[in-house]
């Protein structure tokens, strides 16, 4: 068996892995020279040093962005989990109608990220309308629609996670437990969330990449108004390349740069998160 896998492994990793470079490495690769470019196409572009890395840095309005972003994934990592375990909780009790719940709360992350923005858009306006304000009236009141939006989306895919974590508790575990007179928070403390702390790592982490690199719900719920108040790195860098004049797309580049290697940074904490635990 493991000779012909041996043999076989080119066969299907080659096409994976040819794809992963034609689509990955070489268009971050072209990304990179780009970035310290002055360019309107690829064909046309000229070598300008660190000249874009400095007016990213000066750009007051991506560096609101990084802020705002910051502060919009602590909050959504925070309450996404809580109410994702929650949740999860409360559905592998022995409660009726569990898998109906179970598939009503995974339904939201099925819908497309710039549907439900305009879908939440027309419910928040409509219920702001009562008292004359809007989303873009103010970044607060933006900021708050987007972290009901993505909390409303992600709870239930984080909540599928956390309900596989629990179910492989060991039930003799917990009834040990309550024999002995271990109380509900007891084995909630000493016996539950340790034990699911796999799923814990993992569901930070999706919710922390999935906060961070928000795009379409932004670009549909708020457009980063008021003034570029709500605006999110992703649309931040969107608006540069898109947006401005054709000599900040090597800027727009440099910002897409520095986005990327945060996310890998982060990425690569999970790993290393998870491949020391796994050791232990």
């Amino acid at each position: 068996m493991q000779k012909a896998m041996k043999k076989y492994f080119p066969v299907f990793v080659l096409p994976t892995a040819i794809a992963f470079i034609v689509g990955n490495t070489v268009p971050f690769i072209m990304a990179f020279y780009l970035s310290f470019c002055s360019f309107t196409t690829v064909n046309d572009a000229k070598f300008i040093g660190f000249t874009n890395y400095v007016k990213v840095f000066t750009d007051s309005t991506f560096l609101h962005s990084m802020l705002f972003s910051a502060l919009f994934t602590i909050v959504t990592v925070i309450l996404i989990n809580v109410f994702a375990f929650l949740i999860a909780l409360a559905l592998t009790s022995k409660i009726r109608g569990t898998t109906i719940f179970r598939t009503v709360f995974f339904m939201p992350n099925l819908i497309g990220g710039i549907v439900l923005g305009y879908i939440w858009q027309l419910l928040l306006n409509g219920i702001l309308a009562h008292w004359q304000k809007t989303l873009t009236y103010s970044s607060a009141y933006g900021f708050w629609g987007l972290v009901i939006l993505l909390c409303w989306q992600q709870i239930g895919y984080m909540m599928i996670i956390y309900i596989a974590g629990i179910q492989n508790i060991s039930s003799e575990m917990l009834e040990a437990a309550q024999v002995d007179g271990a109380n509900w928070h007891q084995r909630l403390f000493s016996i539950i969330i340790p034990s699911v702390r796999p799923s814990i790592i993992i569901c930070v982490f999706l919710t922390l990449t999935n906060g961070f690199k928000l795009f379409d719900q932004n670009l549909a719920l708020t457009g980063g108004e008021p003034s570029h108040g709500t605006e999110m790195v992703a649309l931040n860098i969107y608006n540069t390349f898109y947006g401005s004049s054709a000599d900040y797309r090597g800027v727009g580049q440099a910002k897409a740069v520095i986005f990327a290697i945060i996310l890998a940074i982060i990425g690569f904490a999970q790993m290393k998160i998870q491949s020391e635990r796994g050791e232990k």
